[in-house]
């Protein structure tokens, strides 16, 4: 009997079996929905921004917003480099971290804190794209809106009261939108002083959190709470208008203003070395302030002379007394071939006496080496005069504390001394030549002419270069001529063309001390030029 049970069963499974599958299909078949529509097909630019957002919600900003840039060759590059940025990112953040946990394993009386493994995975962070300001102030703004979706694995092993216990951190996905500062721009690398950095809204943090192995994260209520205390923390610290402030270097001394005149005067040389065979030497003195770019001031030459007198003057700018150092070399000067150096001396500016004229004589050095005897042979001697005229402190301070667009009130009278004109050459907008466009900037004033560097094939160039005029009074009726021409190539049959001028009216620059502004160029059709100028007493 129990035979035929399990067969009489077994043969009712599978005629159940096989009777639900057919009536299945028939209902399928014939009880189909009659009201069914096609589906309409719509191009994408008749859809609108809910529907697009539904289709694609991952839409890049460069795509939604024209004002972001793309980003493709920045991802690149990162994913290409982040197995090695990935190791010097984390080798720098154990270095970082190193004093911080010493400083708080003995305040909370914790044996040790080491990081067990410490990577960032191998998936890099992305841009989706970037936004830059322009401005006219010496900046650069950035906004990028950064996406990261790690696979981080972080192992910190913590040690107290004899116990151990391993925390570990996985899945960490960040976006964020930086504003990403440089300023002031200088002329020394890298060319700004400082990073500012700044959210523009409160970023999103999510992350895995392994204590002994098993996910706090996953208890009912905590991933919230902890996503609204890292928001709030870091929008605390960070959220703009308030910035992380990264100094580079100090931006006095990157910017080297000028704040003083040195004036000199090579009176004559005693007793100089002779270094030709037949005859004597022509001697000539090469002047230079160290730490300046500017080319070196000479004196003339002296034909077969080895007691020259020269009682010739110069004036040097000053940007840093403390560090900088007054350099002379004498050389023999050479109708053919190099010019022989006889001997050499500095003197360091922190041994003159602001005001007051000091007369010295230099004994002539091979080098600067104090251990090489050589410096035991005499070489000749130089004397000098020199006086050093700081600017005034309060003009100096002014000048210092004001931003690069900020114009200060004129002060009563006309100044009564001469001083320092300074024109800083920033950009170019809009050029355009006939044949070619490979600009440079020509400056005229007052019979002396100075030239930027010219750059090859630009509409829009920036040369921040600065050019330096000494006066001894205040050119309140003087114009500067500034004109801007493209140099043709090397190779080919056209000449030098005018992209436009502008005449400038210094007695502007003369009341409020500093000007920054772009003008229109005479003769083009949409060219401009921003020209920074200063005046210093």
């Amino acid at each position: 009997m129990g035979l035929l049970s399990s067969l009489f069963g077994l043969c009712g499974f599978g005629v159940g079996i096989s009777a639900g599958l057919v009536i299945g299909y028939y209902f399928f078949i014939y009880f189909q929905p009659s009201d069914v529509k096609e589906p309409t097909i719509r191009p994408l630019v008749e859809q609108d921004t809910k529907s697009l957002q539904r289709m694609i919600p991952e839409i890049p900003l460069w795509v939604k917003n024209p004002d972001y840039d793309r980003m493709d060759w920045l991802n690149k590059f990162i994913e290409s480099m982040w197995p090695y940025l990935d190791k010097a990112i984390c080798k720098t953040a154990k270095d970082i971290a190193k004093p911080i946990i010493a400083e708080n394993i003995v305040k909370y009386k914790i044996d040790s804190v080491e990081f067990e493994t410490l990577t960032l995975g191998t998936l890099p962070p992305t841009f989706n794209g970037m936004k830059v300001y322009i401005t006219e102030e010496k900046e650069l703004i950035m906004e990028p809106a950064l996406k990261w979706a790690g696979n981080p694995n972080v192992i910190v092993v913590v040690k107290a009261f004899g116990l151990k216990a391993t925390v570990q951190v996985v899945d960490l996905q960040v976006f964020a939108s930086p504003r990403i500062t440089l300023k002031p721009l200088v002329p020394s690398f890298p060319c700004f002083a400082k990073i500012l950095v700044s959210l523009m809204e409160k970023p999103h943090v999510d992350f895995g959190l392994k204590l002994l192995g098993a996910d706090i994260m996953s208890i009912p209520g905590l991933y919230t709470v902890v996503q609204e205390i890292i928001k709030e923390q870091v929008a605390n610290m960070y959220l703009w208008p308030k910035t992380l402030e990264v100094p580079i270097m100090d931006p006095s001394k990157a910017q080297q203003k000028p704040v003083g005149i040195l004036h000199l005067k090579v009176v004559r040389a005693i007793k100089l070395k002779k270094k030709d065979l037949l005859g004597k030497s022509d001697p000539y003195v090469k002047i230079k302030l160290t730490e300046d770019k500017l080319p070196s001031k000479k004196t003339t030459v002296k034909r077969g002379n080895l007691n020259p007198e020269w009682n010739e003057e110069f004036n040097l700018v000053v940007k840093d007394p403390e560090s900088q150092a007054l350099e002379f070399i004498v050389y023999d000067w050479e109708q053919v071939g190099k010019h022989d150096k006889i001997g050499m001396n500095v003197i360091p500016l922190k041994d003159i006496t602001p005001d007051e004229t000091k007369s010295l004589t230099l004994e002539l050095l091979k080098n600067m080496d104090p251990n090489d005897t050589q410096n035991d042979k005499s070489r000749g001697q130089l004397v000098v005069e020199v006086t050093y005229k700081p600017f005034k402190e309060d003009e100096l301070t002014k000048d210092l504390e004001e931003d690069s667009m900020a114009v200060q009130n004129a002060p009563e009278g006309t100044p009564a001394g001469g001083g320092l004109l300074v024109i800083i050459v920033h950009e170019a907008q809009d050029l355009e030549g006939k044949h070619h466009t490979n600009p440079y900037v020509k400056i005229l004033f007052r019979g002396e002419e100075k030239k930027t560097k010219h750059i090859k094939k630009n509409r829009d160039p920036r040369w921040e270069e600065e050019f330096q005029f000494m006066l001894e009074e205040p050119p309140t009726r003087d114009r500067i001529h500034v004109e801007v021409i493209s140099k043709p190539s090397s190779i080919g049959i056209h000449s030098k063309e005018a992209l436009g001028y502008v005449d400038i009216n210094l007695a502007d620059v003369i009341s409020n001390k500093r000007i920054n502004e772009k003008y229109h160029l005479i003769d083009s059709k949409n060219g401009k030029i921003q020209i920074e100028m200063q005046w210093r007493t």
